[in-house]
């Protein structure tokens, strides 16, 4: 065997390690949306549907052994409070609903509603789906102001979509407008690793660790505006996110 044969050959084998790992990955997540969907089709009530559906979501990372660390689980205050997170991946939204307390709706862009079993699912648990660019945004965003009003604890990727290149896009003011209006404190949450375990345009999953940094709530009679709240909240993110402020810069092919 030639050298060049056998240098290809742990990487061969590494490929096919990953390859397999990401098969498995999918095997395991269709597992859980399997046992979700099951869950909220004969659960009544919609906080024991969410916190079904949460431990249906942590099966996937456990099976596969994907290491999760939550940290500042403290932050979140015991009363009604927006949550913004970070936008990086597909598997975002699955990352909250799987490690997050199961008390938050979850505001998810209306082209959801297309995909039949995400829009079941995602319905049951309590999620609010808001149309981004027709005339029906206007009636979706005061109804998201009802909900605020009303004592929902909202969560929100306030960048709308998530982007191939690293680093946190233009946030959206609605998030940050319920929260203003309604006088409630906005929380910010940091994914990191999630654009590693599942990248935009990736087909397998790939072995990468989470971290899920929860960071002290923002008072938004404190910052006096909503365009203040939310710079407020985009350098507390940044801070921790360790990556570039995509907001100053030329904007990216999206990747949602």
């Amino acid at each position: 065997m030639t050298q060049a044969e056998s240098g290809r050959s742990p990487r061969a084998g590494r490929g096919a390690a990953r390859v397999l790992w990401g098969v498995v990955a999918w095997l395991v997540f269709l597992c859980g949306v399997a046992g979700a969907l099951v869950s909220t089709l004969v659960l009544p009530g919609l906080p024991r549907r969410r916190r079904w559906v949460g431990r249906c979501a942590r099966l996937p990372f456990r099976l596969a052994r994907v290491p999760v660390g939550v940290f500042g689980l403290e932050q979140l205050p015991r009363r009604q409070c927006v949550l913004v997170a970070n936008h990086a991946s597909y598997v975002d939204g699955i990352i909250l609903q799987a490690f997050l307390p199961p008390r938050f709706s979850y505001v998810i862009k209306g082209e959801m509603q297309r995909v039949p079993v995400a829009h079941f699912l995602l319905r049951r648990i309590g999620a609010r789906f808001v149309d981004r660019f027709t005339a029906q945004a206007a009636r979706d965003a005061r109804e998201l102001l009802r909900a605020a009003d009303g004592g929902e604890s909202l969560a929100f990727f306030p960048e709308g979509t998530f982007v191939r290149t690293a680093g946190l896009a233009r946030f959206r003011s609605g998030a940050f407008a319920a929260a203003m209006r309604s006088g409630i404190p906005v929380v910010p949450v940091v994914i990191r690793g999630s654009r590693e375990l599942l990248p935009a345009g990736a087909v397998l999953p790939r072995r990468a660790a989470l971290e899920i940094d929860i960071l002290e709530p923002l008072d938004p009679a404190a910052c006096g505006d909503t365009r203040a709240l939310i710079a407020a909240v985009r350098r507390r993110m940044l801070a921790v996110l360790g990556e570039p402020d995509l907001a100053v810069a030329p904007h990216p092919r999206r990747g949602s």
